[in-house]
């Protein structure tokens, strides 16, 4: 039989190998492992040993065999591949066109945002302005209020001080007419001395007389 230890493994692809460049044409393989089972080679002088023949071409159709099978699982493997790659790749493509949409959005709300922003910035002060000048306008309103009165203020403060005299006045002529008044009800109910009074030298109607001239 012969050493198989030292055969060398078959050829892979290398791994830096782009799967979608174009392939060279695959060989066409005219023997089988059955082919080289069933091989008979004719008897000749000096020829090599028939058992030894039959044997090395069963090991290389089980070889064969094997290489077939590994370039099949290679094949199933690498068609699995491509797959997921082109997968990986839709998902890549799909996922890089949503963060450019996200990314473009994103940009969008923040143009609109800030141009809302400035908007109600520009409103703001706009009001603001208006409240100034509204009240710069009553501030010079009470200002010019405030001299007026201070203008007005020595006239005022006459108009009280003659009020006030006027009122004084008013009110020492209203208590002399109730003293005067008093007096006078005092004179008036005050009783007449009798006739025995009278005839005594006519004394007591003289002190009366001086009396009412004393409080007139």
């Amino acid at each position: 039989m012969f050493d198989r230890t030292n055969t060398p493994p078959p050829t892979a692809r290398p791994a830096t190998a782009d799967p979608v460049a174009p392939q060279p044409p695959e060989r066409v393989m005219r023997i089988s492992p059955l082919d080289l089972r069933q091989q008979r080679f004719r008897p000749a002088m000096r020829g090599y040993d028939k058992t030894e023949v039959v044997a090395f071409l069963t090991e290389a159709a089980d070889d064969y065999e094997h290489a077939l099978r590994e370039i099949d699982r290679m094949r199933s493997d690498l068609a699995r591949m491509e797959a997921l790659l082109g997968e990986h790749r839709d998902r890549e493509a799909n996922l890089r066109n949503t963060l450019l949409t996200a990314q473009r959005l994103a940009d969008e709300v923040k143009e609109a945002a800030q141009n809302e922003a400035k908007l109600i910035v520009r409103e703001a002060q706009g009001r603001a302005d208006l409240l100034l000048q509204k009240a710069q306008g009553r501030l010079e309103e009470l200002d010019h209020d405030v001299n007026q009165l201070k203008l007005r203020r020595p006239d005022a403060q006459g108009t009280v001080e003659s009020t006030i005299q006027a009122l004084y006045r008013a009110l020492e002529f209203m208590r002399d007419q109730d003293q005067t008044r008093s007096d006078d009800k005092l004179l008036l109910h005050r009783p007449r001395q009798s006739d025995a009074g009278t005839a005594k030298g006519g004394e007591p109607r003289a002190a009366n007389i001086d009396e009412r001239k004393a409080s007139s």
